[in-house]
C-alpha cells in the first residue's frame, strides 16, 4: 500500500477532478497585444477535425466578426475564450475579408 494514492479526501472532495478538464490539456498560446490580428489551422484536441483560428481581435468586435466570417465562409463556428473558431480550413477567405475591413492580419502557424 505504499504505492497507493488517495483520490477522495473529505475536504477537497474527489481528488481526480482536480486535474485540467479534459477538453482544456493545452494553453492557448499568449497572443502580442500588437494590434495584429493573427489567423492559423487547429486540429490538435477536435478529433483530426480542421479549425480556422482567429485571434487578436478587439473584444467588443468578436460577435459581429465571427458571424461575418461564418458568413463568408459558408460554415459553422463559435467564439471562445476571446478567440473566433470556425469550422474547415478557410484562412484566405478570412484574410482577404479581415484585410477588407481594415484589420492588419497575419498568417501564423504552418
Amino acid at each position: 500500500m505504499a504505492e497507493s494514492r488517495r483520490v477522495y479526501s473529505t475536504a477537497d472532495g474527489d481528488l481526480r477532478k482536480a486535474v485540467e478538464p479534459k477538453g482544456r490539456r493545452h494553453a492557448a498560446p499568449n497572443v502580442p497585444n500588437d494590434g495584429i490580428v493573427r489567423v492559423s489551422r487547429e486540429t490538435s484536441g477536435r478529433r483530426g477535425k480542421t479549425v480556422t483560428v482567429v485571434r487578436g481581435l478587439p473584444s467588443r468586435e468578436l460577435a459581429s466578426v465571427a458571424s461575418d466570417l461564418k458568413r463568408q465562409c459558408g460554415s459553422g463556428g463559435a467564439v471562445k475564450e476571446g478567440v473566433v473558431e470556425i469550422q474547415g480550413d478557410h484562412r484566405p477567405k478570412v484574410v482577404a475579408r479581415l484585410e477588407s475591413q481594415g484589420y492588419r492580419v497575419k498568417l501564423a502557424g504552418g
